[in-house]
């Protein structure tokens, strides 16, 4: 987790489930990001993992009681200076205490304190979590404007596998940024830029690319674009977390973990890509392709390993198809494309002008324009860029995580979707 900005403090709280060892990761990135952590805990909390070890990672004591350092009123302090509330795991009982208000601990009382964002992470058996009291209680928590993380699918406890599970650490630390980010844009005051992560994509089915792809020369060698896939695991991400269903297709991308509550199907080629990403487009009302996808393949494959001579091999190349101007020219109402587009300048032009160009001949809804180069846009962890509409709109998206700008790029979309 790279911080922004200055240090924010957090509150962690952590409540009495198998999943609070992964609360001990979360507090390492928030440290590590320059960031004060007050551990707050339950006492379930502490049947799974003892103090000190909280206590080691963030520099402080856990605190537990109500009626610990009572001359400072801590139930009220720690809310009233925090800049970020985050709950790991919240159990199917912490959610239910918050949803009826109750104040019977510590952690609880401090949420009704906190004027600051509050983000809980659900960790606990599918079938408390489609309860039709967590349900509710989820419901209800996020109309009062908590967000509520939709979990994970994969195993639990014992031989269990299923939605309930903790998503892991990276991604919880990922969208603790993009809260702490969105606070510090507000200055902690009136809000004035979007919220990041509202619900407004329920209901709604969304395909993103993410990843390069690898044309194989050999089988040894491929030819490929470079790709992370951190800015397409971002935008699948941030919209999974809006409520859309969303599917990722991901070509060659870093060690990234599998969003969670997103369907993930893995390809290699472009050839395979558009497969999969056309396959999906069939029922989506929004594709994004963030891939950098490969425009070249070569026109054979070698059977055996290319040896190396005294001259370089000559390899006849051909073109891959382009697969976003396949689905803008494809007859689906009502569905938004948005494409991306990694440019350089020169002495003919800008990055933004190669951008406009772009856009005017790919004929998508939306375009992300990202300038590449030493340190830019690919593998790293922060992204800048310019958003360009088909009706000439043209937004700048600043510096800050990608997960950030996947969240201006869907305040964008849903605007168009209403």
């Amino acid at each position: 987790m790279t911080q922004a900005g200055p240090p924010r403090e957090i509150v962690l709280g952590v409540s009495g489930g198998i999943a609070a060892y992964k609360a001990c990761e979360v507090l390492r990135r928030l440290r590590e990001a320059g960031h004060h952590v007050q551990v707050v805990a339950t006492r379930a909390a502490l049947e799974f993992i003892g103090a000190a070890t909280f206590e080691a990672l963030s520099g402080r004591p856990v605190l537990t009681g109500v009626f610990e350092n009572v001359p400072d009123v801590e139930h009220v302090a720690l809310g009233r200076r925090a800049d970020l509330v985050l709950l790991v795991p919240a159990t199917a009982d912490l959610l239910a205490r918050m949803a009826q208000g109750r104040a019977d601990d510590l952690l609880t009382s401090t949420l009704l304190t906190a004027r600051c964002p509050v983000l809980a992470v659900p960790a606990m058996h599918t079938e408390m979590w489609e309860h039709p009291a967590t349900v509710d209680n989820v419901a209800t928590l996020r109309r009062r404007g908590t967000v509520v993380l939709e979990p994970a699918s994969g195993r639990l406890t014992g031989v269990d596998t299923g939605p309930g599970r903790l998503p892991e650490p990276p991604e919880i630390a990922e969208f603790a940024r993009l809260l702490l980010e969105w606070d510090a844009s507000n200055g902690g005051g009136e809000r004035r830029e979007p919220f990041p992560l509202p619900r407004d994509l329920e209901g709604r089915k969304v395909v993103v690319s993410a990843g390069g792809t690898a044309e194989p020369l050999d089988p040894v060698r491929t030819l490929g674009n470079r790709s992370s896939g951190r800015q397409g695991y971002a935008l699948a991400r941030v919209a999974a977390q809006r409520g859309a269903d969303v599917t990722l297709v991901a070509g060659t991308i870093a060690d990234l973990d599998p969003p969670a509550a997103v369907d993930v199907r893995r390809v290699q080629t472009t050839l395979e890509m558009r497969d999969a990403v056309l396959d999906a487009a069939k029922a989506a009302d929004v594709v994004v392709m963030a891939a950098a996808v490969s425009d070249f393949r070569p026109a054979s494959l070698s059977a055996g390993k290319i040896k190396k001579g005294e001259e370089p091999p000559s390899i006849p190349l051909e073109f891959n198809p382009d697969i976003l101007r396949e689905l803008v020219t494809q007859d689906v109402p009502r569905r938004l494309v948005v494409g991306f587009a990694a440019e350089t300048g020169d002495e003919h032009g800008s990055v933004l002008d190669y951008g406009r160009a772009k856009l005017e001949r790919k004929g998508c809804d939306l375009l992300v324009v990202n300038a590449v180069g030493a340190g830019k846009a690919f593998e790293v962890e922060d992204n800048e860029g310019w958003l360009l509409g088909a009706d000439g709109s043209s937004t700048s998206l600043p510096m800050g995580s990608k997960a950030a700008l996947a969240a201006r790029v869907w305040d964008a979309v849903a605007e168009r979707l209403r």
